[in-house]
């Protein structure tokens, strides 16, 4: 490939390749936010092809696809494996300039050595080449960890799941890497959505025991987080389209949630009142068990009703939202703060134009001896590219303590994303780089250096508890 993808790529000043090569690279990952499945790493995995580790549920690349007017039978519908990969194949020549781009042929060379670019003429010859490297065992599910130095994989888990798979990996030593569940209790605040009654029956099932109250529907709750601590748990994490703040009495809450239970209709409002409650509650539940809160915030999803019914979630149909943010999201961090419950927070949105106001809204809440509490959370989805990383540390630099930032996460369903983590710490080397050689940070690279490796790791295992 030439120029492209060489030693020092996004390495823009001497500094920068310094900091990367000396003090960044060989650092191990700490990927605690993904979605990536713990029964597919408890049965070490094999793949068929590269479809089936590449595409099969990577809703980036089903979105371009689309763009570039590939018909979805060759994107999510009947077409077969080879035939889909020559759709992507004919497509990646038109993405330059999307991260995409960078990361296909990062996740070609780095796995399979595949040092080509991908077109209709090459796709052939890298199809075979790819699919003779998968059917050998360095290229089951775990050897992708072990191969990239992943220490600890945050998993993204509903409270009705039996982390049955987690315990087995815990228990029996055969992977260096911690697979660590996180509770993701979001269908239990979505009263309005179809499927709430039958997730409440799942809870009460895997409880034994009834939730026919309010007050029942928390204590289960709680039950099922004291669960997850047992079996490892240290995050939760909410995908909230726009954070609610409407706030009410036990009493009103008790009987929305009645309504609810029984497939009642629910106006918007008593949602907001209920989800309002019941995070609150939450909150204080994960400060007393010493968790990290995510919240993701700023998604507009599922805005494609036609693809949605046809597809369902997390098919390529989601985008950014503009919601109201700062006034509620004061409210809930203010409340939880009165009452010395706020837990550690990451804070996300997916709208970079929200970055400012979370940057500046950590800062109220920060204190209680634990460095950086609340958390500017790293660029996500449609942010995770150059500007997009850059443009978020920036904003956490100059109104926040950059040197405490958590750091970078792949949020992936897929094996292959672990270069995303090189691609960041690339990207934070050269933003540091730029300020030295502009002279706005010193020339002093066992400071820098220092700098470089808590935000690429150190930060995220001591936040974190991770032992």
């Amino acid at each position: 490939m030439g120029d492209f993808l060489h030693e020092d790529f996004l390495l823009s000043n001497p500094t920068a390749r310094q900091l990367y090569h000396q003090y960044a690279k060989e650092m191990p990952i700490i990927d605690y936010h993904c979605h990536l499945d713990p029964k597919e790493i408890r049965e070490n995995r094999s793949f068929s092809n590269l479809t089936d580790i590449w595409l099969r549920g990577d809703h980036y690349k089903w979105r371009v696809m689309r763009a570039n007017g590939v018909p979805e039978r060759l994107i999510t519908g009947e077409a077969d494996d080879e035939e889909k990969f020559h759709a992507w194949a004919r497509t990646v020549p038109y993405l330059v300039g999307n991260p995409l781009y960078v990361w296909t042929h990062l996740e070609l060379k780095r796995y399979f050595g595949i040092d080509r670019l991908l077109n209709e003429e090459t796709a052939a010859d890298i199809w075979k080449e790819a699919n003779r490297l998968l059917a050998t065992p360095e290229f089951r599910a775990r050897s992708f960890l072990s191969r990239f130095k992943v220490e600890m994989v945050g998993t993204t888990d509903d409270p009705t799941d039996s982390l049955e798979d987690h315990r087995h990996l815990r228990e029996s030593g055969e992977l260096s890497t911690r697979v660590l569940p996180t509770y993701r209790p979001d269908k239990g605040l979505k009263i309005r959505q179809p499927g709430f009654k039958e997730w409440i029956e799942r809870l009460e099932s895997v409880t034994g025991k009834p939730a026919d109250t309010y007050e029942q529907f928390l204590d289960l709750l709680e039950e099922r987080a004291r669960y997850f601590h047992q079996e490892g748990c240290r995050l939760s994490d909410h995908g909230l389209d726009d954070l609610p703040w409407v706030e009410s009495s036990l009493e009103d809450v008790a009987a929305i949630y009645r309504k609810g239970r029984t497939g009642e209709p629910i106006s918007e409002r008593e949602e907001k009142q209920f989800q309002t409650r019941t995070l609150l509650f939450l909150g204080q539940l994960y400060a007393s068990l010493g968790w990290t809160m995510q919240l993701h915030l700023g998604a507009l999803r599922n805005a494609n009703s036609r693809g949605f019914r046809r597809l369902g979630p997390d098919t390529g149909y989601d985008s950014m939202d503009d919601p109201r943010l700062a006034r509620p999201l004061a409210s809930f961090l203010d409340r939880l703060e009165q009452t010395d419950s706020l837990p550690k927070t990451i804070l996300y949105s997916l709208n970079p134009k929200d970055y400012p106001v979370l940057a500046t809204m950590a800062g109220n809440y920060q204190g209680g001896g634990t460095p950086g509490k609340i958390q500017l959370g790293s660029a996500w989805w449609f942010n995770d590219h150059t500007e997009g990383m850059k443009r978020q540390m920036t904003d956490l630099a100059t109104m926040g303590v950059l040197r405490r930032f958590v750091g970078m996460l792949t949020d992936s369903r897929s094996f292959l994303s672990y270069p995303r983590h090189e691609y960041f710490r690339r990207i934070l080397c050269d933003l540091i780089g730029s300020w030295v050689e502009s002279g706005e940070a010193p020339r002093d690279l066992e400071l820098l250096g220092a700098m470089v490796r808590e935000i690429s790791y150190t930060n995220a295992k001591g936040y974190l508890d991770i032992d």
